[in-house]
């Protein structure tokens, strides 16, 4: 269940940039998400082109094969699970590519980046819930692009590939986020992993929906953890329900076993039973596909799983 208090405070947050924004003139426009009501100016979700075809969040990030996945534990266990470190800082460089001025085309404030910077460091320091993290985000640089085709770049394609290697910045520690229309077909966001890096510099960062930020208008994810969520896998993390009813899923002993992604807020859902599966769904976790307004927690494992996998990866 969500910690009493949460939910108040974050759509207070949210009110308050929502009024920003609109007082700035976005043209806003209803659409269906996923049998709820989404306002957004030009980026609609999808359901239909989401993970199962359900209620809306989509992730686009590609989890590692099987193979690779070994590797990585075997990359883990060969330096070690970090124990809870101190505090690492994180560079932050903000790609903000536009198809002209004006939020309804992509082109966000720094108020609402500053606000997307707010929600990471809270969330990474368990502020809102959860577990604390060593990672806190320090905001370097913001950039801005107007390029359409940009813009609008699907996962993997050569637009996306050409962004990137014309806008990244900094080292494997430096965290790039590019704030695009996340390929324009229900995608809130995707991003790289640190194991990736290595075999692919250019490429590593997350991309996420210019909408999603605090203040945005991809209700009900708009509160900012479509970054939190991204974030997380640039981190290490696999989604909660990754591997389903099994022993390993997500490699976090801490978060229970779940079947298959959770969408909209619903509580005390156990999708697998049994004395093997101790725990209800892990709902709250900003790694499930819950919205923004029902997540607020990593786990204590997460946390150690991401140090053990920054100090391996990206130390």
């Amino acid at each position: 269940m969500l910690a009493l208090g949460e939910i108040p405070l974050r759509l207070l947050r949210f009110t308050a940039f929502a009024t920003s924004t609109l007082a700035l003139g976005a043209v806003i426009t209803s659409i269906s998400c996923g049998g709820s009501t989404a306002q957004t100016p030009t980026a609609s979700i999808d359901a239909s082109k989401v993970d199962g075809a359900r209620n809306g969040r989509a992730c686009g990030t590609i989890e590692p094969d099987a193979a690779t996945q070994v590797a990585v534990e075997t990359r883990i266990a060969s330096v070690g699970r970090a124990p809870k470190a101190a505090t690492v800082t994180i560079p932050v460089y903000y790609h903000v590519v536009n198809k002209g001025t004006g939020i309804a085309n992509g082109d966000v404030p720094d108020s609402q980046i500053q606000a997307q910077l707010n929600v990471l460091n809270e969330a990474y320091a368990g502020t809102t819930g959860g577990a604390a993290t060593a990672f806190t985000f320090q905001l370097v640089a913001v950039d801005r692009t107007t390029n359409a085709t940009w813009f609008n770049a699907g996962q993997g394609t050569t637009a996306e590939r050409q962004m990137k290697s014309a806008l990244r910045k900094g080292g494997a520690n430096a965290l790039n986020i590019y704030s695009t229309n996340a390929g324009g077909g229900g995608l809130l966001g995707w991003a790289t992993f640190p194991s990736s890096y290595t075999s692919n510099p250019s490429y590593d960062g997350v991309v996420i929906l210019y909408a999603s930020v605090p203040g945005g208008n991809a209700a009900p994810y708009n509160l900012g953890d479509t970054g939190t969520h991204e974030v997380g896998h640039w981190l290490g993390l696999y989604h909660t329900f990754q591997g389903g009813c099994s022993s390993s899923n997500d490699y976090v002993d801490d978060t229970p076993a779940e079947r298959s992604p959770a969408y909209g807020c619903p509580t005390n859902r156990d999708s697998c039973t049994g004395r093997r599966y101790v725990g209800v769904d892990p709902i709250e976790n900003f790694m499930d596909y819950t919205d923004d307004s029902c997540m607020f927690k990593f786990t204590a494992g997460q946390a150690s799983r991401m140090s053990s996998l920054f100090s391996a990866y990206r130390g």
